[in-house]
């Protein structure tokens, strides 16, 4: 298990995301938690490249509670009903929205098209949900697990235009590597 991570000063972009990599494959390996595995993800994203808000949705149905069984009993029946949301899980930063809808902000764009959506500036993104009015620029991966998203990886910066393609392969492959631990 990993205690710490090597982040060579000076190094640029690409470099730092290979050098992440192997590291959170050993920091992965042996725990079996999924939720230690993101929280460790979002600390060691944060640690490397001092992203302002990095954490991840996890795509989680909801139960509606009220239906009363037949007879003698006044049991509850749980109804689950198919509500999905994103609701929010490990993360390294300010105080974040908690539920997201199919299809809402970024990460439920990313979600509902199954693949990373980059936007140079969430003032112009259509329908943007702002959790912090500092946040300028977003990139948002999906995580999937048998051709299905199971959960997003969130990345936001206080600049304008700070993701590119580096970041979409870097975040890309991070979550190929934490894909298995939250299946």
């Amino acid at each position: 298990m990993a205690e710490s991570l090597e982040v060579r000063d000076g190094a640029g972009k690409c470099e730092r995301y290979a050098s992440l990599l192997p590291q959170l494959r050993a920091l992965f390996e042996g725990e079996t938690d999924p939720v230690a595995n993101m929280a460790n993800c979002c600390a060691a994203l944060r640690q490397t490249f001092g992203f302002f808000w990095v954490g991840f949705y996890v795509v989680k149905g909801t139960r509606d509670e009220g239906q009363r069984a037949s007879g003698d009993s006044d049991d509850v029946i749980s109804v689950f009903q198919e509500k999905n949301e994103l609701v929010l899980g490990p993360f390294q930063g300010d105080v974040a929205c908690t539920r997201i809808g199919l299809g809402k902000g970024v990460c439920g764009t990313a979600w509902q098209r199954s693949e990373t959506v980059i936007v140079p500036d969430v003032d112009a993104f259509p329908g943007h949900i702002a959790c912090s009015s500092s946040s300028r620029s977003e990139i948002v991966v999906p995580v999937i697990v048998d051709g299905r998203v199971v959960a997003v990886l969130d990345v936001d910066s206080d600049r304008l235009e700070d993701f590119d393609d580096d970041d979409r392969d870097g975040l890309e492959a991070i979550a190929t590597i934490i894909a298995p631990w939250l299946r």
